[in-house]
């Protein structure tokens, strides 16, 4: 180990003020929100009261259709991320190890990720069909381009003193990959995979609005017609609650991802 290159310094865990500060802004939100209710007395079809909200949330939860539905969002949101991923992780070390499909395809990168889901989910409808697995595709194309423009970056901004070095030791292209660059760049790839899934849940939602299904956009979209407020924002606080696990679990690993690469960074010759 290179005594004279300094480590770098591990994350520290939330503590205190800094643990509490979510639950203490969520709290907020909602006496915010049922001040406005309080002062403002809108009709219950234009804003509901947070009570009602969660006595329609309460509900939900002991009605026999709701489970399944939130199990066939969530089997659409993580099957999509999941094709998402593995296609965009070998795509982003061919961009990464072919100089000229980086000249190729980076410019469009960004392009891409403009593309709304609403816009997609007719598409797909017309060339696919309607079901889970037009469901699962859309999600798929959702996360697909986080992921892959984040594993990119990883891969491009791994330190070049640290793939010499292990050049040098002989490493060939495959264990160079396997062992240096993916470890270094995965701090970044668990970000485009924690974007991604959380982008997923949007597709699921929106592809079940357009394109059928049994999930909670279906869900959605007989509350909306049956102008069921409250039982609209009952199915968006358990969207969010599903979206934030996903998005809790990824930034989990990718704490513990950076430490990895941090020893990487400064355990070479």
């Amino acid at each position: 180990m290179s005594s004279s290159t300094p480590r770098e310094p591990r994350l520290p865990r939330p503590t205190g003020l800094l643990a509490a500060a979510p639950w203490l802004f969520g709290l907020g939100l909602l006496a915010a929100w049922a001040l406005v209710v309080l002062v403002a007395a809108p009709p219950p079809y234009m804003l509901p009261s947070p009570l009602a909200v969660a006595e329609r949330l309460v509900a939900a939860f002991g009605a026999p259709a709701f489970w399944p539905a939130v199990r066939a969002t969530f089997t659409e949101a993580v099957g999509g991320s999941l094709l998402g991923a593995v296609v965009a992780l070998p795509l982003a070390i061919a961009i990464h190890r072919s100089r000229l499909l980086h000249a190729a395809v980076t410019p469009f990168l960004g392009a891409t990720q403009a593309i709304p889901a609403i816009a997609l989910a007719p598409l797909l409808a017309i060339w696919v069909g309607y079901g889970l697995g037009p469901i699962i595709l859309l999600c798929a194309l959702m996360v697909f381009f986080p992921i892959l423009v984040s594993s990119v970056v990883g891969l491009r901004h791994v330190d070049p003193q640290v793939v010499d070095a292990a050049r040098m030791d002989g490493a060939g292209s495959v264990a160079l990959l396997r062992h240096i660059e993916l470890p270094l760049a995965l701090p970044n790839v668990l970000a485009g995979l924690r974007n991604g899934f959380t982008l997923s849940v949007t597709g699921a939602v929106v592809g079940e609005m357009v394109m059928g299904g049994s999930g909670l956009g279906q869900l959605l979209t007989v509350q909306r017609d049956s102008v069921d407020t409250a039982g609209m924002f009952a199915t968006i606080v358990v969207l969010c609650a599903m979206a934030s696990g996903l998005y809790g679990l990824i930034h989990l690993i990718e704490r513990r991802s950076r430490t990895v690469a941090s020893l990487l960074r400064t355990d070479r010759p």
